[in-house]
């Protein structure tokens, strides 16, 4: 199965501008995924989809990474992921006859992610266990709402007060993502029927969106 590794690197954002070529020890924030996903020899063909020609020109030393233009329409604050992933599978299949079996998702924004969590994504969606894979990590957090009266209610009820006896629930993490190319299209989603949970540790989990964050992922 063909494997396609689509990092989407948007220029626009508002709470740090041109986040995804921040440097942290010294290297853009973009090129620690692209270096990760360049060791992995199951990847057929790295692309990097931007509207900033500011990140193409740090992308291009790359020479074997294809950047794909991402049109103004698709790189507004409200435009989803999964409509540049299916630009950036129309435009290489048009312009280098490229077709996909399986898309990974790599946010440039994670850039602790390890060539094992990528292989293995790989292997769940070849070996067929799963229409799509998505990163999880490991929580033993209370989440709970506030409601209109101003009181705390608990989302999962009769949680031990001791975190060590509490059953750990599973977050959401934007590591990685990956998708079948049909699931991709026939659901307009990176996620399928039955999202396979690939747990990822605390430090691959860390997402960098604020200038906070930068500051931990420099301290890492």
């Amino acid at each position: 199965m063909k494997v396609i590794a689509v990092i989407p690197a948007r220029g626009g954002s508002k709470s740090v501008p041109l986040k995804n070529i921040k440097k942290i020890n010294g290297k853009p924030l973009i090129e620690y995924t692209i270096e990760t996903a360049l060791k992995s020899k199951k990847i057929f063909k790295i692309i990097v989809s931007t509207d900033s020609s500011t990140i193409a020109n740090v992308v291009k030393k790359y020479g074997e990474i294809i950047i794909v233009k991402r049109p103004d329409y698709l790189s507004s604050d409200t435009s989803t992921t999964e409509s540049c992933l299916i630009h950036a599978l129309e435009t290489i299949s048009k312009d280098y006859n490229i077709k996909a079996d399986i898309v990974l998702t790599l946010e440039p924004t994670s850039p602790f992610r390890s060539l094992k969590t990528i292989n293995d994504a790989i292997k769940i969606l070849t070996d067929g266990k799963s229409d799509s894979v998505i990163g999880v990590k490991e929580s033993k957090v209370c989440f709970g709402l506030i409601n209109n009266d101003n009181s705390f209610e608990h989302i999962i009820k009769n949680q031990p007060r001791r975190r060590q006896d509490r059953n750990p629930i599973y977050i959401e993490s934007s590591t990685i993502y990956g998708t079948l190319t049909k699931t991709l299209i026939d659901n307009q989603s990176v996620l399928g029927k039955n999202p396979f949970p690939l747990i990822v540790d605390k430090f691959e989990s860390i997402d960098i969106n604020e200038k906070f964050d930068l500051i931990v992922a420099e301290s890492y």
